[in-house]
C-alpha cells in the first residue's frame, strides 16, 4: 500500500523537475552596428566694442 502512494509523489517530482525554466546566454551571429547621424548646429552671439565693431566692419578679410 506505501508504494501506492509513492507513485503519485513521485510522478508529481517528475513534472515538476520537466518544467524547470532555461536560461541560455549566447553571443549574436551578426555584429551589433550603431548608426550615428548626428546633424549639429550652433549659432554664437558676440557681443563686442563699438571699437571692434567698427574693425570688423572695414576689415572685413580678419576673419
Amino acid at each position: 500500500m506505501s508504494t501506492l502512494k509513492a507513485v503519485p509523489v513521485l510522478m508529481a517530482i517528475m513534472l515538476l523537475a520537466a518544467c524547470t525554466p532555461r536560461i541560455e546566454v549566447a553571443a549574436p551571429k551578426e555584429p551589433i552596428t550603431i548608426n550615428m547621424n548626428v546633424k549639429i548646429e550652433h549659432e554664437i552671439h558676440i557681443k563686442v566694442d563699438k571699437d571692434v565693431e567698427t574693425l570688423l566692419k572695414t576689415r572685413s578679410d580678419l576673419f
